[in-house]
């Protein structure tokens, strides 16, 4: 793992990861809304949904939320993913900071 981090900053890392997560998170809640209008489809699980967005795909919830009309009535999704996303917003700008050669 260290040889990767030599190679790759962890900046980058890190925005590949949650680009990657948002993607699949818009991908899941586009499905999970296709299935929401099929009697006797399977669902994806909101326990399931939120730990996607943990992960790191919070910001691709949140975009297909609106997007897709989904979720968007459950208090739950409408005040936790978009504080999800601002905590990995705050992480991502933390490590930018952090790791980021100093540019003066």
């Amino acid at each position: 793992m260290t040889e990767v981090l030599e190679v790759v900053p962890l900046p980058a890392l890190l925005l590949v990861w949650v680009l990657l997560f948002s993607l699949v998170g818009l991908a899941v809640m586009r499905y999970d809304k296709r299935q929401a209008g099929r009697p006797g489809k399977r669902r994806i699980p909101e326990k399931r949904l939120f730990l996607l967005a943990f992960a790191g795909g919070a910001s691709g919830i949140w975009w297909a939320m609106y997007t897709y009309r989904h979720k968007t009535k459950h208090p739950s999704f409408r005040i936790g993913i978009p504080i999800l996303t601002i905590v990995h917003a705050s992480v991502i700008l933390f490590v930018l900071i952090r790791f980021l050669p100093d540019i003066s």
